[in-house]
């Protein structure tokens, strides 16, 4: 059960407890937000250093808040729990096994979670998110200490704005972290990408040809921060998971110009309108794949009106090849729909997405083999699994294989397959970042079956035994290692 009572109502009381765990330093001299922050960042993250507080930005006028998800540690204090296991927990302990299986089974047993234990977002009259308004021509971005991450990047980024979006028939509310290109003091470029709900949302405004509203949130409590990243489906509500999350309502109230609503706490947020058929070039961007993305069309935001509290803290994060703070957002994701992930596919024992493969590049799974080709069949159930799917490469162990020691991985990966039998290989969707497949999209995949191999699978050799040390020996070296002096 999550306590009642969430410890932090925003992003600044999160801040606070961070200090007092000594996860928090200020940076107090003057620093440029146009790539000094960024390699500052990149440093600390790279040294597994604390959250950064840059208070004298030499552009934009508040803070920067900064490597707040940066390690599990951090993560977990996010989502007010001692381990991320913990929310994983208690959702497999709600799921019932008796829920089919299936996309259909993960997607109501999520669903149960949310209305068993959650509670829906409460509508306020009154926010401190709107106690300063900026309207029209009085609207300038520059306002925000905004990032330029690296050098060949296309200007000015703003890399945590949380992005709401309403379906046009529907009235379906989505809520999804997206990149925002500064083209100028009033217009943003928004990189929503194909595989993404709001895509989904703008095209139907389009094929209507309507302007679709949009309003952006900057700064909100870790926990809201943390749902606008998760894979949840598209019929799952994102601040419903955040009540799950939290144990108590989000707070939201009512945007000033445009028909949606936004956390009554965040700090910062953008209203405005995407005109139907309007694009323009959107990058280079310096993304988490280490690589550019190239220029490519994408639609404009027309920001109208811009409210904020008055004294806010702009919250922001680096993107970069690994390690970087994503990693701890990703780990919370891998750790918290284990669960679901197993109800959808339960020959999984437990699975790892490693960080240097963006989380997204690199699945591996451990199974309780019980038949031929039985790692094969996890594959491609992996394939047809929501945005599981993107995976390019998937390595199959088995059970007694811990899939977070790398070494481990790597000894069997390595050492238990043959590669003229043990490889699967196909094609498939790929993440709209990747950037080796041939086509946009779609590429090539891989996986790797590094299980013991059956006689009904064609090995008669007769596997062999792995060597352990007896549990005695390994107890009584436990019991002299000081003894021997070592």
């Amino acid at each position: 059960m999550a306590p009642r009572g969430f410890p932090y109502t925003d992003l600044k009381d999160f801040l606070t407890a961070l200090e007092r765990a000594g996860e928090l330093r200020r940076v107090t001299v003057p620093v440029d937000p146009t790539l000094e922050i960024s390699e500052i960042v990149t440093r600390t993250v790279r040294e597994g250093g604390p959250a950064l507080l840059f208070e004298r930005p030499t552009r934009g006028e508040m803070p920067v808040a900064i490597n707040l998800f940066g390690t599990e540690k951090r993560m977990a204090m996010a989502l007010g729990v001692d381990r991320l296991d913990e929310v994983g927990d208690r959702i497999g302990a709600l799921v019932k096994p008796e829920l089919p299986v299936g996309w259909s089974g993960i997607r109501e047993g999520l669903g149960k979670v949310m209305q068993l234990k959650s509670v829906p977002p409460r509508k306020v009259r009154t926010a401190p998110c709107q106690q300063v308004v900026y309207r029209g021509d009085d609207v300038d971005l520059g306002r925000l200490p905004g990032l330029q991450v690296w050098p060949g990047d296309g200007g000015i980024f703003h890399n945590y704005g949380l992005t709401h979006t309403k379906h046009p028939e529907t009235g379906k509310r989505n809520l999804g972290l997206y990149r925002l290109q500064q083209h100028s003091r009033n217009t943003l470029g928004m990189h929503w990408q194909i595989h993404k709900d709001s895509t989904a949302h703008h095209a139907v405004a389009e094929r209507r040809g309507e302007r679709l509203p949009v309003a952006v949130a900057i700064g909100c409590d870790p926990v809201v921060s943390y749902a606008a990243s998760a894979p949840l489906p598209s019929d799952i509500d994102e601040y419903l998971f955040a009540g799950f999350l939290r144990g108590e309502r989000v707070e939201m109230v009512d945007c000033l110009t445009v028909p949606l609503q936004v956390p009554a706490q965040a700090q910062i947020v953008l209203e405005g309108y995407l005109e139907p058929g309007e694009r323009l070039p959107e990058g280079p961007f310096g993304d988490h794949t280490g690589f550019y993305t190239p220029v490519e069309p994408f639609p404009v935001l027309h920001v109208e009106t811009m409210t904020m509290r008055r004294d806010p803290i702009y919250h922001s994060i680096i993107t970069s090849q690994p390690p970087q703070e994503d990693h701890g957002l990703g780990k919370a994701t891998e750790r918290i729909f284990q669960p679901l992930l197993k109800l959808l596919i339960p020959d999984i024992v437990d699975y790892d997405l490693p960080a240097a493969g963006v989380f997204h590049n690199c699945a591996i799974v451990s199974i309780r083999k019980r038949y031929p080709k039985h790692a094969q069949k996890v594959m491609n159930a992996i394939w047809g699994a929501h945005l599981m799917s993107l995976t390019k490469l998937i390595v199959i162990v088995d059970e007694d294989c811990d899939v977070h020691d790398y070494n481990e991985v790597a000894f069997r990966a390595f050492g238990n397959v043959d590669y003229s039998r043990d490889l699967l290989l196909t094609e498939g969707p790929v993440d709209h970042l990747d950037h080796a497949s041939y086509q946009q999209f779609w590429g090539g995949k891989v996986g790797v079956d590094a299980t013991r191999k059956l006689p009904t699978e064609g090995y008669t050799r007769g596997w062999p035994e792995q060597m352990v040390m007896s549990p005695e020996i390994r107890s009584l070296v436990d019991k002299r290692w000081k003894e021997y002096g070592i």
